[in-house]
């Protein structure tokens, strides 16, 4: 089995498989991404992720302005917090935060893996930013991150791929 894009179908797309591997992987923020999908595979119509995450490393509250996002949960807990609703998702559990409605969650067990969908592509490119992460040597969990992120540069890259910062992790602040 091929896991190599093809390239000779409709609109230069061709079909291919793509699994877990350190070829497509990447170490984020003491995440491991694996692109299983990206807007270069895919004309730029979607962008499909494998996350593993610990606790602890979830993003904050912010708003994709270009793209919708959509999890599917495979393994562990989170709670995630939409606009001003909450949602618990666990295995088999899918959750949509339309392009526009501020989002963030909380890792509720120790790990989670989940599949994250953006709609149109063209974000995940942000998670391939060397400032930011590193190809995966492994395919797992990669050892705890030397220092803190340049917060300031993180928040200027996301902004870059129409993605605004609105508050912290966890729940929105009330107020």
């Amino acid at each position: 089995m091929t896991t190599k894009p093809g390239r000779a179908g409709v609109g230069r797309l061709g079909q291919y498989a793509r699994r877990v591997d350190v070829g497509s992987s990447v170490w984020y923020l003491g995440n491991l991404f694996t692109i299983l999908a990206g807007s270069e595979d895919t004309g730029g119509r979607f962008a499909l992720i494998e996350i593993l995450a610990p606790k602890g490393t979830e993003p904050p509250r912010h708003v994709h302005h270009r793209e919708d996002e959509a999890f599917y949960m495979l393994e562990g807990e989170i709670t995630f917090y939409i606009g001003q609703q909450t949602y618990a998702a666990t295995p088999g559990t899918f959750v949509f935060a339309p392009r526009g409605i501020p989002h963030s969650w909380v890792v509720e067990t120790d790990v989670v893996r989940k599949l994250v969908s953006l709609t149109p592509g063209g974000a995940e490119e942000h998670f391939r930013d060397p400032r930011f992460s590193e190809p995966a040597r492994t395919p797992t969990l990669p050892p705890p991150p030397e220092g803190e992120p340049d917060v300031a540069a993180l928040v200027a890259d996301m902004e870059r791929y129409g993605v605004e910062v609105v508050g912290p992790p966890g729940p929105p602040m009330q107020g």
